[in-house]
């Protein structure tokens, strides 16, 4: 990479961090936190609240992501942080959890994804795409860790309420970066392709449908993971970082050499597909820990290893491919459709995540993940192996 690159990677993949860590500081907690309140009681609520930020993103990723194509991609990103922020700090004076659901709505509707994605992809040169959408699949992971660690400690500190008053700081921190650090965008090259065309374009629908089931399948986990690791673990909830800290890394870790291998070699679908089947194992194997009534301590932290070295793997080559098989002039429309399926996967993993342990029992909810992972396999079986890369000369100083 150049060294505006790394400027524009590093910079991108912070405000990624720091937005993330927003929402994932409550993960960890707020199952169990919202038991406190009225309606906590209700896991259909409670998956509500954890996956409406994701409806309200979906309704945004697109007219975010095309402004972005219109009126700049800086422009749109600071209006999508203040909203965050503005969401952020409603929750942070909810006292039930009505409340609570509203402000993460309104967190959901700065639905920027799509526009700091495509200024990723504006800024980075081809071959450097998939290594630069993986750094921001790195920050992301790196604040779902630390806020594993983070997150029970600032609940015994300043409670709920100072963690969503926190994450709409970061946001604000976040505007700074925006306009102090990240690079300006350059002009985008070319004609914009019709919205039908993006919409409907196959290749790019795989990829929707992958990232739509992906995240639904990580929000309906986290409905049910909490609950347990203090069944099988007899781990207290504030010792759970304990688990998902070193496994969370040791994913990185182990994601990084097939990630490079298939961009070397021209291997990026043999990787993807089986990055799918070990999510498909990982489903099967969910659903035969919560059917068990004691496991030894390996089981739920090898699924978990599992699990996160198939997300990531994914999380870092899908918003890649989607920027190399969309038009240049239109990669904030394509990726806001991409990132809208997303987003539409938060919110129904919460909601049927919530639904599903309420009425079926918490197996129920993998029996699910299992069922979308054989249609993404199927649907990605056809897709098409984008050939090796060839380094274009650097330009950039």
């Amino acid at each position: 990479m150049t060294s505006e690159e790394r400027r524009s990677c590093l910079s991108l993949a912070g405000i990624f961090a720091l937005r993330m860590l927003g929402l994932f500081l409550i993960l960890p907690v707020f199952a169990v936190h919202a038991k406190t309140m009225p309606g906590g009681d209700n896991a259909v609520l409670v998956g509500l609240a954890l996956g409406i930020y994701g409806l309200t993103q979906s309704f945004g990723q697109i007219p975010f992501g095309i402004a972005s194509d219109r009126y700049g991609r800086k422009r749109v990103i600071v209006i999508g942080l203040i909203l965050f922020a503005a969401g952020s700090f409603v929750a942070a004076a909810a006292d039930s959890m009505l409340w609570v659901i509203i402000g993460r709505a309104l967190q959901g509707a700065g639905a920027i994804s799509a526009a700091v994605t495509a200024l990723i992809a504006d800024t980075t040169r081809e071959e450097q795409r998939t290594k630069a959408m993986a750094m921001v699949g790195a920050s992301i992971g790196i604040s779902f860790a630390t806020s594993l660690v983070a997150s029970p400690l600032l609940y015994r500190a300043i409670g709920m309420s100072g963690i969503f008053a926190l994450t709409g700081l970061l946001a604000l921190l976040a505007i700074v970066v925006v306009l102090r650090v990240v690079p300006p965008a350059p002009p985008l090259p070319g004609t914009r392709a019709g919205f039908r065309d993006i919409l409907f374009n196959v290749e790019l629908m795989r990829l929707n449908y992958g990232v739509f089931a992906l995240h639904l399948m990580q929000m309906a986990m986290f409905v049910v993971m909490p609950s347990a690791l203090i069944r099988f673990l007899q781990l207290p909830l504030a010792q759970h970082w304990q688990i998902y800290l070193p496994v969370v890394l040791a994913s990185f870790v182990l994601m990084l050499p097939p990630l490079l291998a298939a961009e070397r070699h021209g291997k990026s679908k043999h990787v993807f597909l089986a990055a799918i089947v070990l999510l498909l194992l990982v489903q099967f194997g969910m659903w035969h820990l919560l059917r068990q009534t004691q496991v030894s301590w390996l089981l739920p932290l090898g699924l978990l290893l599992a699990f996160f070295v198939a997300f990531n793997l994914l999380e870092a080559s899908q918003p890649s491919l989607v920027s190399r098989i969309a038009p240049p002039a239109s990669k904030g429309a394509a990726l806001g459709i991409y990132n809208t399926l997303q987003s539409l996967g938060l919110f129904c993993g919460g909601a049927a995540g919530g639904m599903l342990v309420q009425y079926a029992g918490p197996s129920s909810v993998f029996i699910m993940g299992g069922a979308l992972c054989l249609g993404w396999l199927i649907i990605a079986a056809n897709m098409k192996n984008l050939s090796r890369r060839h380094p274009a000369p650097a330009t950039v100083a």
